[in-house]
């Protein structure tokens, strides 16, 4: 793998974009970004064009997507049919799945779901796993939050918009008492209590990837909650529910935008924890780490942009290295969490944490 396209060059995309160069030929493109003021040369054209679209890919050994869910489809077909690798970052169900019946005669990896939730978070719940010989309950927690919240919502759109109000809409997979289910989103509330604060944590869509098909019949319990300030939950149902505008995601989107535009200090809460047996003894191992705003190649990133490049970055270079699959569907659960932190680009969770400290 020599040359990689980054399509979508927004709060993610142009971190992944510049993550990359490091190592790879890389070509970014964007409907309007100007060329002026990246490190990698910019194509501008819009992934609706499919002429455009195969023309890009065509000179590509891999391919990732940077955006908004709805919009990675024809991206993913344009990689298939040019038989090179495809990475994103989505967190919808219907768009992996589509994407999963094209890895099956794929030429290259076709490996969705590579961010924070799904992708970090279930790369670190398999590797708390792999440590019981029986398990019991996975629980895995992610929260991207203001450092200093305001209004009732405590709330900032440092992510894509139509990304958290998809999570917040659809269903959620879970495992209860065994059983493989459906569940609400904007449900099952707690409270979590990190460092004397405390938050909410409640279930959103398409946080666990494809674990609950990996761990089906062996663990009790399997969730993926979001972490939020308390109260949080209540005014999302009321919007989306009680004012009846869950079908309209394009009018709450605008309204969300205006109303809660991103903050620069923001964190990202990761929490996930195991319990089961080793042997005949009853164990719990935890995973906790709180990131925050990182300096990289001069410029100052929020904490959901770097953690969420990142992840992606690095299993793109793990790919490029020979070691993981080398087509078809990757699964993030089956990347280990060594491996990935060993990257350059996985190398930035320590590095944060180092500094932190």
């Amino acid at each position: 793998m020599q040359k990689v396209a980054v399509i979508g060059l927004g709060k993610v995309g142009s971190l992944v974009a510049t993550l990359l160069g490091r190592q790879f030929s890389v070509t970014g493109v964007d409907a309007y970004a100007a060329a002026g003021g990246f490190s990698f040369p910019v194509v501008r054209g819009s992934v609706q064009d499919k002429a455009f679209l195969d023309s890009i890919i065509a000179e590509q050994d891999a391919v990732v997507s940077c955006l908004p869910y709805h919009a990675n489809l024809p991206v993913a077909e344009a990689a298939y049919r040019a038989g090179i690798h495809y990475f994103d970052l989505t967190e919808d169900v219907p768009t992996t799945s589509a994407i999963r019946e094209m890895a099956a005669g794929a030429r290259g990896v076709m490996a969705p779901q590579c961010g924070l939730a799904p992708g970090f978070i279930g790369i670190v719940g398999a590797d708390l796993c792999r440590r019981f010989t029986r398990l019991r309950d996975v629980e895995l927690r992610v929260g991207a939050l203001p450092c200093h919240p305001n209004g009732q919502m405590g709330y900032s759109f440092t992510w894509s918009p139509a990304g958290v109000i998809n999570e917040y809409v659809n269903d959620a997979e879970m495992i209860h008492n065994g059983v493989r289910k459906m569940v609400p989103s904007l449900d099952g509330i707690e409270v979590i209590n990190i460092e004397g604060q405390e938050f909410e944590a409640f279930t959103t869509s398409g946080g666990l990837g494809t674990l609950c098909e990996t761990l089906e019949g062996r663990v009790d319990t399997l969730n993926y909650k979001t972490i939020r300030y308390p109260g949080h939950a209540k005014l999302m149902r009321f919007l989306l529910y009680e004012l009846l505008l869950k079908d309209k995601r394009e009018l709450v989107e605008q309204i969300l935008t205006e109303a809660k535009p991103p903050v620069a200090e923001d964190v990202v809460y990761v929490y996930a924890v195991v319990e089961g047996w080793k042997g005949e003894r009853l164990e719990r191992e935890e995973f906790y780490q709180a990131y925050y705003p990182m300096t990289i190649g001069g410029q100052r990133w929020r904490a959901i942009s770097w953690t969420t490049a990142a992840s992606v970055a690095a299993v793109v270079e793990l790919v490029a290295a020979g070691r993981l699959v080398t087509s078809g569907f990757l699964k993030q659960e089956d990347i280990p969490l060594d491996a990935l932190l060993g990257t350059s680009s996985g190398s930035l969770y320590t590095q944060s944490v180092s500094k932190a400290n």
